[in-house]
């Protein structure tokens, strides 16, 4: 069997109710990640993780429930809150080209199509029409839009993405 590939998929930022139900910030693009029966991972902020078999995952308003068995109230679900929530990623449904998980992108080296280095990407901020690359190099922070005209290529293996900065963001 291949080894956990574990992936941050979001963070438990409250309880709900009496029976242990969890407020999630969900990463995912797609709460059908959180399938029922599928195994996830929550790490506290001191390191110790335990795995949950996700009962079920449902909007409510603008925020994400979660219930994981094993979790059955409230003392339970906030014993979890600050925790992250990590997926296995070879359980998780292969991209289309050109798509990526975040965390295969934070971290990556960014360089401008003219070879130039920019900095590494530091987080990866969702603003509802595209996602906004965050890229550190010291002191200095750009702020990219994460579209098909401003990323030219993307290289996983070497961990560095090539793009073309718009005029007036340099």
């Amino acid at each position: 069997m291949p080894e956990q590939q574990l992936i941050l998929m979001g963070r438990i930022v409250g309880a709900h109710g009496s029976a242990g139900s969890l407020k999630m910030a969900s990463y995912a693009e797609s709460l059908a990640v959180f399938e029922s029966g599928r195994t996830l991972v929550a790490r506290s902020e001191a390191g110790n993780e335990t795995a949950y078999e996700i009962a079920w995952v449902r909007t409510q308003g603008r925020s994400t429930l979660l219930g994981l068995k094993g979790v059955a109230n409230r003392s339970q679900a906030e014993a979890l809150i600050g925790c992250d929530v990590f997926l296995d990623k070879t359980t998780l449904p292969k991209l289309e080209d050109g798509v990526y998980y975040w965390d295969d992108l934070i971290g990556m080296e960014v360089v401008s199509v003219d070879g130039a280095s920019l900095g590494r990407i530091e987080s990866i901020l969702q603003t509802g029409s595209n996602d906004v690359y965050v890229i550190r190099q010291g002191t200095r922070e750009l702020l990219l839009p994460a579209l098909r005209s401003v990323v030219k290529s993307v290289d996983l293996t070497a961990r560095r993405m090539e793009v073309e900065v718009p005029e007036g963001l340099e």
